[in-house]
């Protein structure tokens, strides 16, 4: 796996009462885990938090809740139900109640995600909400832009890869659907996911790249582990 830093510093400077603590806060730590669909970011981050004891953000699920309720009720924008939306995140995902767990994992709501996901009043109501989550205690967040956009004052700013073909291999085993169109509409969701005007999917000046092809979930997250535990070592004083 390379583990080399993009860059030793950079980044956008968090807004004031905004994303994420300013590097060298004491007491509480940020781990951004960003990348592309099927890198590992889920499993790797759920992962990471247990071997920490930090709380876990899977900001994938709440794009994921907008996207099922508005092919749901299409009636209604994609921001309105991104503003109203009552979503408990866990081990289980409910929406409005309902245990929504498995429905947000199908193909279509996959697609309409990454629809809803290019919406900016889309983004911005749920960047508030991920931003009012992430203020207090420790976490390990991941999504498309937890590092550049969410809280780009993370402690620890890492960015998964891996190659498009194990991608969609993964997310197929998972679905238990067809390699070659998992990997077709995976190409399609990561050029717009690329592209988009608001909150492109790319990794911060100050992230650690890590690529993931051929490596499992334990020397993925012992990887992390080591980055935190220098992470946490540089601020010291």
């Amino acid at each position: 796996m390379s583990a080399a830093a993009v860059a030793a510093a950079g980044g956008s400077e968090p807004e004031q009462g905004g994303p994420g603590r300013c590097r060298g806060y004491r007491g509480a730590m940020i781990v951004a885990i960003d990348g592309p669909a099927g890198a590992g970011k889920s499993t790797v981050a759920r992962a990471l938090a247990a071997a920490l004891g930090f709380d876990y953000l899977d900001s994938g699920a709440l794009y994921r809740c907008v996207a099922l309720a508005s092919l749901q009720a299409p009636e209604i924008s994609p921001a309105e139900h991104a503003a109203a939306l009552d979503v408990s995140l866990g081990e289980r995902v409910l929406l409005d109640g309902r245990d929504v767990t498995q429905a947000i994992r199908s193909p279509d709501v996959s697609a309409r995600a990454s629809v809803v996901a290019a919406d900016q009043a889309v983004r911005l109501a749920l960047l508030a909400r991920q931003r009012e989550l992430l203020a207090k205690g420790d976490w390990v967040a991941e999504g498309r832009d937890i590092g550049t956009v969410v809280a780009p004052g993370a402690e620890l700013k890492i960015f998964l890869v891996a190659s498009l073909q194990e991608r969609a291999a993964r997310r197929a085993g998972e679905l238990g659907a067809d390699p070659s169109q998992v990997e077709a509409e995976m190409s399609v969701r990561d050029a717009r996911d690329r592209e988009r005007d608001h909150s492109p999917l790319q990794a911060a000046p100050d992230a650690v790249v890590l690529d993931t092809s051929g490596l499992d979930v334990a020397t993925v997250t012992a990887r992390a582990v080591d980055l935190v535990a220098r992470a946490r070592g540089s601020d010291r004083p």
